[in-house]
């Protein structure tokens, strides 16, 4: 299971009824950040989460409005009385970015270990989750992420029955390693049934609608995916294209493509005082879509739960 939230849905500036977009997941005891605003952390508060599980931080891109949170956050993860080192993963230069910015958050009793992305995809493997990295096209280099949780199939004792496995080897061939038991090698595929379906988050922020963001994107349970503009006129049109952001109705054909669950909106300009007066149309392009709102939150879960 993965606990989901959206801890703010603007872009630019924080206003006094919407924080700047950041996301937050939780999953095994362990909690990742996307993104850190100005204000990130009073948001956090108020969905009474805890900054101490953090465990990895990972920025889009070093416009303020995306990290300038992060001096802020970590003293509050400091006077929570954590020890345990913090990940920030990043683009090139996020050691050197962080750093400037700790000049206000000089010492912390937990260490701050950075990752630069290399290339124009990278993946990690965190605590059973698979992080990917894919860049996308803003006007400075920048990220989206993508999380994703696998299953394996289900173990089958009538097989290992058959096969004379002993019971205290299950285990072992259920976490995916072969045993050998009087010279003979038993494998796993020969007690597992097939991978079921697995889940997958996917984040998308400051860009123009591109390729890879459907393939990064493609069978996501969740996408979550700027929607800076909610008109589509000529005007519009040439502020997104020239500003490297996106419509409403541009992410909503992304999430079309590729194929995704669930769609919800974020990163809304600060003159859009009223997102949710586009729901029609965009639900026009894909019905199953959300005009995101501060800290709104869902526990993404397998299909048999």
């Amino acid at each position: 299971m993965l606990d989901v939230c959206l801890l703010g849905t603007g872009g630019m500036m924080p206003l006094p009824y919407r924080f700047l977009t950041s996301l937050m997941v939780r999953y095994n005891g362990h909690s990742i950040m996307i993104d850190c605003g100005e204000a990130t952390q009073i948001s956090v508060r108020l969905q009474g989460w805890s900054f101490k599980d953090i465990d990895v931080l990972m920025i889009t891109h070093f416009h303020a409005d995306h990290i300038s949170g992060l001096p802020g956050l970590l003293l509050a993860m400091g006077n929570a009385d954590r020890t345990e080192p913090l990940t920030i993963i990043g683009p090139r230069n996020i050691k050197k970015v962080v750093d400037s910015l700790r000049v206000i958050a000089p010492e912390l009793p937990f260490a701050v270990k950075c990752i630069e992305i290399n290339g124009a995809e990278q993946t990690f493997d965190m605590f059973g989750l698979r992080l990917k990295a894919f860049k996308l096209n803003h006007n400075i280099l920048c990220y989206g992420y993508s999380m994703e949780l696998d299953r394996k199939g289900r173990f089958n004792p009538e097989a290992a029955k058959a096969l004379d496995i002993p019971i205290q080897l299950w285990k072992v061939l259920q976490s995916g390693q072969d045993v050998t038991v009087d010279g003979r090698t038993f494998t796993s595929d020969m007690v597992m049934g097939e991978d079921r379906k697995g889940l997958k988050l996917t984040y998308c922020t400051d860009t123009r609608p591109m390729a890879a963001i459907v393939e990064a994107a493609r069978g996501s349970d969740l996408f979550i995916c700027e929607g800076m503009y909610g008109e589509n006129d000529e005007e519009t049109m040439e502020k997104a294209k020239s500003k490297k952001h996106m419509t409403m109705l541009e992410a909503a054909n992304l999430a079309k493509e590729a194929g995704v669950e669930e769609l919800w909106l974020t990163h809304f300009s600060p003159s859009m005082n009223k997102p949710k007066m586009f729901t029609d149309a965009v639900k026009e392009v894909f019905p199953n879509a959300i005009i995101g709102k501060d800290r709104i939150s869902k526990e993404l879960k397998f299909l048999d739960e």
